[in-house]
């Protein structure tokens, strides 16, 4: 049994709201109980105290949408590669890479994003992956690093067919099988969905064909309109627009996610909104990608569940949530919108998305609720009340700042220090990993500290 407290305890509970002095019970995986520091410590003396010294403590975070396989490309320069349009950050850098990763490279991947995220509160990852280097068994392998971080993990696979035929059925069966895993284990910290990449790089037949290997078991994570080729394609090559088709599939429904939804219409929302269908903004990836802005606020008039993802462009939930405010309101150039949408993204839909596909209460901290809590190393130098905490998080807070991680009740991260993990051990390791594939990319070889 774990007290963690002595912080500003921040529960996004209404009937509890801020306690200045504050902290939590835990017991297995959930909250047994929470209040004030002085309460706790003498109704749980046989606890093992988690000091939070005087940081805030708060709900853990959830990205509901990431990709582990770009986890090596941090640093990365690939010869002769100068995007001018999306479709060539696709085709030289991102399918380059997943096309050269082998379960090696996609364990590193995956053990260099869980470290990540935990360093950042992030304990609740939606990942959309690709290896085409090595497809089967791929999931696997990510779901075993998940385990022995700690993190809980909702994976799939992404089908295309950029890569011929027999790619695609591998992507599928790679979905099928890791959806049958998943529905015979049982753990309450994995689940799967049905991945696909855009619509522009899917066929009619391998829609049917990953239909028919769902068979209604799980929803599917999809992008859709991250860039205008997916609508163009989708008008020229089958007379609809990208959703319309996706209905027409039977893909949309509550246990769907579309990523980025960018270049949607009025009718299209209404659809997603009338199936119940999710949709995911990556705001830092739609900008630096130079695909446009999710039409966030359009979104939310129609009443769609609107979640908060980073595409991999960070793992820091709060970098990615400052960058969704301005960004919406540079699009409406408007200086007071955006504020109540984007922090309940991330705050409140997120852990909406999240109770979908798994059994534990996210996002808010009370008892009986999943014991993921992070602390913060913030002290605050202006009035700080249940009033401000979100701008005290907006423009106060960095995910670096996260020290303490728990998730599920399994103490990751405690004053900053990762427990059971060898860092440096994994550091190396991942290294040799990110060299081989530098090395394939660029043609050339990379000495032991990793340069040229």
């Amino acid at each position: 049994m774990y007290l963690l407290a002595n912080g500003r305890l921040i529960t996004r509970d209404p009937a509890r709201g801020y306690i200045k002095d504050g902290g939590v019970a835990i017991r297995g995986r959930s909250i047994l109980d929470l209040g004030s520091t002085a309460e706790l410590r003498a109704k749980y003396p046989e606890a093992e105290f988690l000091d939070a010294r005087g940081g805030v403590i708060m709900p853990a975070f959830i990205n509901a949408h990431t990709h582990i396989y770009s986890a090596l490309a941090r640093g990365l320069s690939i010869k002769g590669y100068h995007a001018t349009n999306f479709f060539e950050v696709l085709d030289g850098q991102w399918w380059a890479i997943d096309r050269r990763l082998s379960l090696g490279g996609t364990r590193a991947s995956a053990d260099a994003l869980m470290m990540d995220c935990i360093k950042q509160g992030v304990t609740t990852i939606f990942d959309h992956h690709a290896s085409y280097g090595e497809i089967p068994g791929s999931l696997s392998v990510i779901a075993e690093s998940a385990k022995r971080f700690g993190l809980r993990a909702c994976l799939c696979y992404e089908v295309s067919d950029r890569d011929g035929e027999e790619k695609a059925l591998q992507a599928i069966r790679e979905n099928a099988d890791f959806i049958t895993q998943c529905e015979k284990e049982q753990n309450p910290m994995l689940a799967a969905m049905f991945g696909g990449h855009a619509l522009f790089t899917l066929s009619d037949k391998s829609f049917d064909r990953m239909a028919a290997a769902n068979n209604g078991r799980t929803g599917y994570h999809i992008h859709v309109s991250e860039g205008m080729n997916d609508v163009y394609d989708s008008l020229r090559s089958y007379g609809r627009r990208p959703v319309q088709r996706l209905h027409d599939h039977g893909i949309l429904g509550p246990k769907t996610l579309l990523g980025h939804c960018i270049h949607v219409n009025s009718a299209e929302i209404d659809l997603i909104r009338e199936t119940g269908t999710m949709v995911v903004n990556n705001p830092e990836s739609n900008m630096g990608n130079a695909v446009g802005t999710c039409p966030v606020l359009q979104l939310y008039r129609k009443g769609v569940l609107l979640g908060l993802g980073t595409d991999a462009y960070t793992n820091d939930m709060l970098e990615s949530v400052k960058v969704a405010l301005i960004a919406q309101r540079q699009n409406a150039c408007l200086p007071n919108v955006g504020w109540q949408e984007v922090t309940q993204m991330l705050f409140a839909n997120n852990a909406k998305i999240a109770a979908r596909y798994f059994p534990d209460q996210l996002g808010i901290l009370k008892p009986g609720a999943s014991a993921d809590v992070i602390v913060m190393d913030y002290k605050p130098f202006t009035p700080f009340s249940d009033a401000n905490v979100d701008g005290h998080i907006l423009f106060g807070m960095t995910g670096r700042q996260c020290r303490t991680t728990v998730a599920a009740g399994r103490v990751l991260m405690r004053d900053g220090e990762l427990l059971g993990i060898d860092e440096e051990a994994e550091n190396a390791h991942i290294l040799e990993e990110a060299k081989k594939l530098w090395g394939e990319l660029n043609h050339c070889a990379y000495n032991a500290e990793g340069e040229l």
